[in-house]
């Protein structure tokens, strides 16, 4: 088994942004996206109009200053390869999402970074219609083109506008 990345939020994250599990290029990197081709940071960096970093510190410092919180819906995965319909037929573990949510964070927006991380995310018991429910509270949950390289469909726009948008 395979394991994924410890999440990144503090007390003051206020969206969550949940990917499916790290590629075979982002373990070997040991970070989130950690595949150069990935449109992730960089999408992330311009939101935010801050100066792109490949450095792992400058990230999370940029997660944590706009109360960004990241992490897998799957926490362990016997994935072979990094393909998202691999990791569906995979042996899997779904994360714990709760030390995320509130009451322990501000959390009012989940965004999933593709199909595949929404579609486990709705095997979730939490899940009810497009809705994740934590502590009595209904946060939304959007479904984002994926940022993969491989995804002809990605569109910042659409990732700048749900990030940004209140």
């Amino acid at each position: 088994m395979h394991s994924g990345f410890q999440p990144i939020y503090d007390k003051n994250s206020k969206i969550l942004i949940l990917g499916s599990f790290p590629s075979v290029k982002s373990r070997q990197n040991n970070f989130y996206y950690g595949n150069p081709q990935n449109r992730f940071w960089k999408m992330l960096f311009s939101v935010f109009n801050s100066e792109f970093s490949n450095e792992i510190d400058k990230k999370i410092e940029l997660l944590l200053k706009n109360n960004i919180a990241l992490y897998d819906v799957v926490s362990e995965s016997d994935l072979k390869g990094s393909a998202d319909l691999t990791l569906e037929k995979s042996n899997k573990k779904n994360a714990d999402l709760a030390p995320l949510l509130p009451p322990n964070t501000n959390v009012e927006k989940i965004i999933c970074n593709g199909k595949t991380a929404y579609k486990i995310l709705s095997t979730y018991p939490q899940f009810e219609n497009e809705f994740f429910v934590s502590n009595g509270k209904k946060i939304p949950v959007l479904c984002l083109p994926s940022t993969s390289s491989a995804n002809p469909r990605f569109d910042a726009h659409m990732w700048k506008n749900a990030i940004l948008k209140k």
